[in-house]
């Protein structure tokens, strides 16, 4: 490919759009264009590399015993009513009617689909295990589309299900999946961590998360790994050792209530009955919201944790099996018999859960549910008992690993995979069932697994750039070299120039040649903005015999004879 018939609209300017690295990056290097927010067309130099982690994704799936099929996009609705998702999912949906004022939707993923037809094509457990994907485009109407294509309305997506006649089998295939996916990472240029992760809308009995770890703003992920083991989960799911709180083991003292006037938080409270946080139990109530099919139900519950530590809502919605989740206003509060700032258990006439936290703690303070009031010198048992015990924490950098009891420290991630174990979630709501070796109907045991193509792309840029553009990893970059005359004028430049574009072709490197009209330091900037792995200059030193070999990977420069650059290049990019 010639520069001068390429579509590749550089951009000097960081449009303002464009919030992370990333993001500028494949915009000024002309790989993608805005269409609406969250909605991007791929330019000829990005669908190069989408092509190339398609490619890599293929590969492995099909090494990994996976067979590729291609769904609709478009699916109707009665298969989602018929999983309880369509209630449920939320607004992320692309939700239509069709001209018969059927319900329809545009998939954001694809479990029920895949369920039904497993449900009418395989009968029998000799059928089994099988392992389907497709890679397509997915639509979900995210809230806030943002940072380019990691968080798009409109995406490209590797899912792939299994089917399995027990648990065993199951668990046999998601190792091989994952290790698939580490293998595709690799491929790619990535390092990832394998992580713990909530199931979310998926479901599930548990689900992991491949994540790139970044040092930038990026990562929409935080993740807390332990620094002695290989122990790593998202924060939504991360659990720790809890801390013994100092007093746990005095002797309990009378309780007291005492004028704390206008003392509503935390820190205002420690300071003044001169307690440290982790004394002080507070309580907090959330509205929960849609329970099963139940969507429009409404509760409200009181959440005890200690005072130093936040509430994971994630854990506390997974508690409550509700979809929507948030702390109550100061009205909703004050309906509830109690006052805002105050709050206690007890009298409290709510659902009480009592987080793991405050089980040993003794002569901590509470609300009274009286304004101005607190009690202190509370105890367990004497003065209230929770019926409840649940993990609603949230664990935090520097407290101990719940498996080995190392540190836990935080990373940055861009989440570009995940796992799930499915169980018979899908399979026993949809009659998605097999005649095993027994004779007997079961419900089939299910895994999904998904690959952001689109994601995986940015991440890359993400992970590997500089200050002068990116640093695109050999396998995926849209082209592998670039070949520059400097002045385009000199007959010598340009015959040694074209030259080295055939040899390059005819040795199978993928190569652009920079035939425009243009300065060479406009060249040289764009062929970095875009991040070509090689670039061959042909300047002053062709006279000589010579061309400049230049990395992008660190910028190392060298002088080799005309003769010769090509099957340098070929050694310098890994190509045979």
């Amino acid at each position: 490919m010639r520069m001068s018939h390429l579509l590749a609209p550089t951009l000097r300017e960081v449009p303002a759009e464009a919030e992370i690295i990333s993001h500028q990056l494949l915009m000024r290097a002309g790989f993608i264009r805005r269409v609406s927010p969250g909605v991007y067309t791929y330019l000829p130099l990005m669908w190069r590399v989408l092509k190339k982690v398609e490619e890599i994704v293929r590969q492995e799936m099909d090494r990994a015993g996976a067979q590729e099929l291609m769904m609709p996009i478009l699916l109707p609705a009665d298969l989602w009513m018929a999983s309880g998702r369509w209630f449920v999912y939320g607004k992320e949906m692309f939700r239509l009617k069709n001209r018969h004022d059927r319900d329809e939707l545009l998939g954001p993923t694809h479990e029920e689909l895949i369920t039904d037809i497993a449900k009418n094509e395989i009968r029998s457990y000799r059928q089994l295990p099988i392992n389907l994907y497709q890679i397509q485009n997915k639509f979900r109407d995210e809230i806030r589309p943002r940072f380019g294509l990691l968080r798009g309305r409109e995406f490209i997506m590797k899912d792939s299900y299994s089917f399995h006649s027990d648990e065993k089998s199951l668990e046999e295939t998601y190792e091989v999946m994952c290790r698939a996916y580490t293998r595709i990472f690799e491929r790619c240029g990535l390092s990832t961590r394998m992580v713990d992760s909530d199931v979310g809308a998926i479901g599930g009995s548990s689900a992991h998360e491949f994540m790139v770890v970044v040092e930038t703003d990026a990562g929409e992920n935080a993740l807390l790994y332990c620094d002695s083991c290989q122990y790593a989960a998202n924060v939504e799911r991360a659990e720790s050792r809890i801390e013994i709180v100092p007093g746990a083991f005095e002797e309990q003292e009378p309780l007291e209530k005492i004028p704390t006037p206008n003392m509503k938080t935390i820190d205002d409270l420690s300071a003044f009955l001169k307690v440290l946080p982790n004394r002080i139990v507070k309580t907090l109530i959330y509205q929960a919201e849609g329970f099963g099919e139940k969507m429009e139900e409404k509760k409200f519950v009181a959440v005890l944790i200690r005072g130093d530590v936040p509430v994971n809502e994630v854990k506390l919605k997974n508690t409550l099996a509700c979809y929507e989740l948030r702390l109550a206003t100061d009205e909703e509060i004050s309906a509830l018999g109690t006052i805002s700032g105050f709050v206690g258990p007890i009298g409290l006439k709510l659902r009480v859960l009592a987080d793991e936290s405050v089980r040993e703690m003794k002569n901590f303070v509470l609300g009274p549910n009286e304004k101005d009031q607190h009690l202190v010198h509370a105890n367990w048992g004497r003065d209230y008992e929770p019926k409840e015990w649940v993990d609603v924490r949230q664990s935090q950098v520097g407290e101990q690993c719940s498996r080995c009891g190392g540190e836990l420290k935080q990373a940055r991630g861009i989440e570009v995979g995940n796992t799930f174990k499915l169980g018979t979630k899908y399979s026993s709501k949809m009659g998605a069932t097999f005649t095993d070796v027994d004779g007997t109907e079961k419900p089939f045991v299910m895994g999904c697994y998904g690959i952001g193509v689109s994601r995986t792309a940015q991440a890359a840029v993400e992970a590997c750039h500089d200050k002068n553009g990116i640093v695109w990893p050999v396998p995926i970059a849209p082209y592998h070299l670039v070949v520059v005359p400097v002045n385009v004028g000199d007959p010598v430049q340009k015959e040694a120039a074209e030259s080295l574009y055939r040899q390059a072709q005819e040795a199978g490197i993928e190569v652009i040649l920079d035939d425009r009209d243009e300065r060479p330091g406009v060249k040289f900037k764009d062929a970095d903005l875009i991040g070509f792995p090689l670039r061959i200059t042909v300047g002053k030193t062709i006279t000589e015999g010579n061309v400049e070999l230049k990395e992008r990977q660190g910028g190392e420069v060298i002088l080799v004879p005309l003769n010769e650059a090509i099957e340098k290049a070929k050694s310098m990019l890994g190509i045979r």
